[in-house]
C-alpha cells in the first residue's frame, strides 16, 4: 500500500471574513462544527486560529481552550494544531495558548514579506516559542516561507531546539513571498530530504495555488493542507461551500494517485505524536 496522505484543514486563519465567504467559521461553535465536517470528510489535523467578536484575529487562550475542548469531543483523535502566527498578537503573547498543550503548534523560524507588511519572526522569539513547545510536549509544524527556513529548521533540529523528527510545511503563493513554482517545490522537497532524511513534509498553496500544491504534494508522496484560511473558492467563479468541500477535493486527488487517506491513528504514528484514547479506524472513502 502507498504511504497514507495526511490531510490538514486550516479552518479559519487570520484574514478571511464572512464578507469574503459566508462559510468562513469565526465563532468557536462554528469552528467546531466546521472542523467536525472536515474530519468526517478525511482531515486528521486541524490548524486553528481564533477570532474575537469582531472577527479579528486574537491569541486569547480562553477561546483556544473552548475550541480544543470541542474538537476533542466531536472529532475523536484528531490532531489539534494551534497557530502562533503574528497577525493575532506580537511577542510572547503569540504563544500564550501553548500551556493548553495542543498536539502541535505552528512555528515560523524566519521572517519574510507578506502582502502589505513584514512577517517578523526574530531569532529570540523563535527560540522562545520552540522552548515553550518542548516544555509542553508540543510538536512544531515548521512553516517554511523561504528556502532559508528549511536550513534553519535543520539547524534547530540538529542542536535540539526542535526535538524529534521534523514536520515541515512549504508555504507557496503568498504575495511578495515564494510564488507557486514547480522547480522551487521540487528543490524544497529534495533539500528537506537531504538535510532531514527522517522529516515528514507538507505543502500549502494560497488562493488559486491551493489545488495546484495539493496535487503536486499528493503525487510526490507528501502531505496536504487545504481549508478556507488559504483559499475561499473552488474556482474563480465559485465560493467554497465549506472546509469539508475543500478536504473532499484532496481526498479525490488521493484516489487519483492511489494514496490512502491517513486515519487519526496513522497520522499520530507518522508524526510521532502521543496516542489518543479517542482514536478509531476512521478513514475517508
Amino acid at each position: 500500500m502507498a504511504k497514507p496522505c495526511i490531510i490538514c484543514v486550516a479552518i479559519t486563519g487570520s484574514l478571511p471574513k464572512k464578507s469574503d465567504n459566508p462559510a468562513v467559521p469565526v465563532t468557536v461553535s462554528e469552528q467546531i462544527e466546521s472542523t467536525q465536517a472536515a474530519f468526517e470528510a478525511g482531515a486528521t489535523i486541524v490548524h486553528a486560529h481564533v477570532r474575537d467578536d469582531d472577527q479579528n484575529p486574537t491569541s486569547d487562550p480562553e477561546r483556544f481552550a473552548r475550541l480544543k475542548e470541542g474538537v476533542e469531543r466531536h472529532c475523536p483523535g484528531m490532531v489539534i494544531q494551534f497557530s502562533t502566527g503574528g497577525r493575532a498578537a506580537s511577542g510572547k503573547t503569540r504563544g500564550g495558548m501553548l500551556p493548553l498543550r495542543p498536539d502541535m503548534a505552528s512555528l515560523s523560524v524566519g521572517s519574510n514579506n507578506f502582502p502589505t507588511r513584514v512577517y517578523e519572526n526574530p531569532p529570540d522569539l523563535v527560540d522562545w516559542l520552540a522552548s515553550e513547545m518542548r516544555a509542553h510536549a508540543i510538536k512544531p509544524e515548521i512553516e517554511a516561507f523561504d528556502l532559508s527556513h528549511i536550513f534553519k529548521a535543520a539547524e534547530m533540529n540538529a542542536d535540539g531546539r526542535i526535538a524529534g523528527d521534523v514536520y515541515i510545511q512549504f508555504v507557496m503563493g503568498v504575495k511578495n513571498a515564494m510564488p507557486v513554482d514547480r522547480a522551487v517545490f521540487d528543490f524544497y522537497v529534495e533539500t528537506t530530504k537531504r538535510l532531514m532524511p527522517n522529516a515528514e513534509w507538507c505543502a500549502a498553496g494560497i488562493g488559486a495555488g491551493q489545488i495546484v500544491l495539493n496535487e503536486w504534494t499528493v503525487a510526490a508522496g507528501g502531505h496536504a493542507r487545504t481549508g478556507l484560511e488559504d483559499n475561499v473558492r473552488l474556482d474563480r467563479n465559485t465560493l467554497a461551500p465549506s472546509n469539508a468541500a475543500l478536504v473532499r477535493r484532496v481526498v479525490e486527488l488521493c484516489q487519483k494517485y492511489d494514496r490512502p487517506v491517513a486515519t487519526a491513528d496513522e497520522t499520530r504514528a507518522m508524526l510521532g505524536l502521543r496516542p489518543s484514547s479517542q482514536t478509531g479506524p476512521r478513514r475517508a472513502a
